[in-house]
């Protein structure tokens, strides 16, 4: 196995990291349209058994034009997510944000990965109504005139105005500026942002909770982005899920309290390979 390789629909794994075991370990980004290169802490941070790869859709990020990839990249999505976790054996999946919800959207992954790790992510669309009431309860001038600029012309570096400009919303106040210099950094995507908007972030349920497989739904206690009071309903709290809360951090909560987020995923990597 190479250390960048391409499903057959065009979905790219990244090889980050590997450590003794038997475990692949696959990084899927939030957004949509910010690439797995916002994950890149994240996997540092993981000292998890097996080998850590970064996992980008076709169309998202900065995964334009990859092999195989159809001319609407997004028609294959979020299935395609399927194809990555055949790609490699006892595969662990770990969607931040959207990209848990894209994960909870593919009942088949069950089938295919020894456990399932979602970040900072909700099980129906109910949060994104309380993000919007909260960006309008603390203002930042700063995301209203990106926003203003982008919507007069939708290219990928007036969206990446607008994220950075929202680095008070994502991170605590200690982090700003690390948080501003990871926004800064990452590759945007408009036409994922477009297409997700559309067909997805309005109308999600989740249409699967994982029951065979060991789960960690895992948060910032300070997330102002994805509302978590989704996760109270009984039918999630099963023996295989493992819940976390970090302390003092926000929606990229592996920035703020990395030692906290290690020690959840190694809690999930012995439920699984002790199972």
């Amino acid at each position: 196995m190479t250390n960048l390789f391409y499903t057959r629909s065009g979905v790219r794994l990244r090889q980050h990291s590997a450590r003794a075991g038997t475990l692949n370990w696959l990084l899927l980004p939030g957004g949509p349209g910010i690439g797995s290169e916002s994950l890149e802490d994240l996997a540092a941070t993981l000292g998890v058994p097996g080998t850590v790869w970064l996992v980008d859709l076709p169309g998202d990020g900065s995964n334009r034009t990859p092999p195989g990839a159809s001319p609407d990249p997004f028609s294959s999505w979020p299935n395609v997510l399927l194809e990555a976790a055949q790609a490699l054996p006892n595969a662990v999946y770990v969607g931040h944000s959207t990209g848990g919800m894209y994960l909870l959207s593919t009942p088949e992954l069950e089938q295919h990965v020894l456990g399932i790790a979602l970040l900072d992510t909700a099980p129906d669309a109910s949060w994104h109504p309380r993000f919007v009431e909260m960006t309008s309860r603390n203002p930042l001038p700063a995301v209203d005139t990106a926003t203003t600029i982008y919507n007069a012309d939708k290219c990928d570096a007036n969206i990446a105005a607008i994220a950075v400009a929202s680095a008070e919303w994502n991170f605590t106040p200690e982090a700003v500026a690390a948080g501003r210099a990871l926004l800064a950094r990452m590759p945007y995507n408009s036409a994922a942002v477009d297409w997700s908007d559309a067909h997805f972030d309005h109308v999600y349920r989740a249409a699967w909770w994982p029951r065979t497989v060991p789960v960690l739904i895992l948060a910032g206690a300070e997330d102002r982005i994805v509302w978590q009071g989704g996760w109270d309903d009984d039918r999630f709290h099963t023996t295989n899920a493992i819940f976390r809360t970090i302390p003092r951090a926000g929606h990229f909560p592996w920035i703020e309290n990395p030692t906290a987020v290690a020690a959840a995923f190694a809690d999930l990597a012995e439920k699984i390979v002790t199972r």
